[in-house]
């Protein structure tokens, strides 16, 4: 694990009751909108204002509650930093910093959980532990640790984080729905997934057999690192592990060597690649997938390996959403309309009660981009350091995001097996798009790695 490079302000406490959790977002709400007041009132002034001053302020604030509230309601915001077609900049940019640098907690609730999950402080359990968190994200922070001569990872789960789910969504889905500018019933389908996967991450015993299963079973991908878990310094709030060593993304690529050169193209590339391996291997081999791509998940090393952790939100693949899915990504077989329209409609794309009008015309524009984002798929290699790429794939959705049609659709399209599936690929994507890596893309590297498990 990577230690904290600037300090944050520590927390004496969280609120973990619902009316006292509900009251911090209400009054996060009448700042925004006094943001939007006070923009209003100055593009009287300017017509030609733009809306950055105002995102920022919108972000700050929110930032700042979800950030003290920890929980589901920051996770919401950790993941809406991985979709930069979504948000605006200013949101984007905030929000990220919950995937490694949320305000930490105080010594006393650290040792109070310990008490409370183990019947032990963490001076009786471990030779040695650091009372500072060296990581803070939203469900909880990392502390260093040693025992037996061994450099461990003490992750601590926030307190009233697993009692706070539901209410927490139903408090966060407005502010969501303002700031992505969906339509509720496009929000709907998906919070119950969402929900689903939260409950799942506060759950630190099933992450502790999750994270031995998938360690176990991906050991074999080259210029990856696990870190082994021990169960025996574990409990429902406190999962103890290795410590890894190694740059978060960020830092990977700002960091220089002695000579004040940063990472070689071969060391990203062999990154980028040992990423796009786990990934392939884990959809298509184990049919379930680490499905929270995040930054602040890996470590980078100046040896071109990459340490995974973090298994707390694993996404299992149903078979035939997984048949129906990567069909998309054979175009022979989506150039036979009667078949691409079966595929669409078993992946909730198109209604059975769609107009033809309307199927030819969500049709057409999940075509396109179905087209862009399955490109490396058909490629023998592809350059994840291409920009262009990517300025095409977010000057569509940009595109689609301010259509009448798409905006007014009453329907929402997809199933919600895609929801994590969509945003394992599309966060995969962004960090081999910041690694401006090449890679091997295609079905012979797959399975060499599927052979060699």
């Amino acid at each position: 694990m990577k230690e904290r490079t600037t300090p944050t302000k520590e927390q004496t406490s969280i609120p973990t009751g619902k009316v006292e959790r509900a009251s911090r977002f209400v009054a996060t709400g009448l700042k925004v909108g006094g943001n939007y007041i006070k923009h209003y009132t100055k593009k009287l002034i300017d017509p030609s204002l733009s809306k950055e001053e105002l995102h920022a302020d919108n972000a700050e604030d929110i930032y700042d509650t979800l950030s003290n509230l920890k929980g589901s309601a920051l996770k919401v915001a950790q993941m809406l930093s991985l979709d930069r077609g979504m948000l605006p900049k200013a949101y984007t940019e905030r929000f990220a910093m919950s995937q490694y640098s949320a305000p930490p907690l105080s010594g006393p609730l650290v040792v109070n959980t310990f008490m409370k999950t183990q019947g032990k402080t963490p001076a009786q359990l471990y030779d040695k532990f650091e009372m500072q968190a060296s990581n803070a994200a939203s469900i909880g922070q990392v502390h260093r640790a040693w025992k037996g001569g061994k450099e461990l990872a003490v992750k601590i789960q926030y307190p009233g984080v697993a009692n706070s789910v539901r209410s927490d969504l139903r408090i966060v889905k407005p502010f969501a729905l303002r700031i992505v500018g969906m339509n509720e019933v496009d929000m709907d389908k998906y919070f119950q997934e969402i929900e689903g996967k939260l409950l799942e991450e506060t759950d630190y015993k099933l992450e502790l057999r999750r994270s031995m299963e998938v360690s176990a079973q991906c050991a074999h991908i080259p210029n990856l690192v696990f870190p082994t878990y021990y169960p025996e310094l574990s409990s429902d709030r406190i999962i103890t592990m290795d410590w890894l060593r190694g740059y978060h993304l960020k830092e990977f690529l700002e960091h220089k060597d002695f000579q004040g050169l940063g990472p070689s193209q071969e060391v990203r590339d062999k990154i980028g690649q040992a990423l796009w391996d786990f990934y392939q291997f884990q959809v298509h081999a184990l049919r379930r997938v680490h499905a929270d791509p995040h930054p602040g998940n890996f470590l980078m090393r100046d040896d071109g390996t990459v340490g995974v952790f973090d298994f707390g939100c694993i996404k299992e693949i149903p078979e035939d959403f997984y048949v129906n899915y990567f069909l998309l990504t054979n175009h022979e077989v989506l150039k036979d309309e009667v078949r691409r329209r079966e595929i669409y409609t078993n992946l909730e794309m198109i209604h059975p009660n769609d107009t033809e009008k309307e199927v030819e015309f969500f049709s057409g524009l999940f075509q396109k981009m179905i087209d862009m984002l399955t490109l490396p798929f058909t490629r023998e290699t592809f350059d994840f350091g291409d920009e262009s790429y990517f300025t095409e794939i977010y000057e569509y959705m940009d595109y689609l995001s301010n259509l009448k049609e798409v905006r007014e659709s009453k329907v929402a399209r997809g199933s919600r097996h895609s929801l994590y599936i969509n945003r394992t690929y599309f966060g995969l994507y962004s960090i081999l798009s910041d690694l401006q890596a090449r890679v091997i893309t295609d079905e012979e590297r797959l399975k060499k790695i599927m052979a060699a498990e």
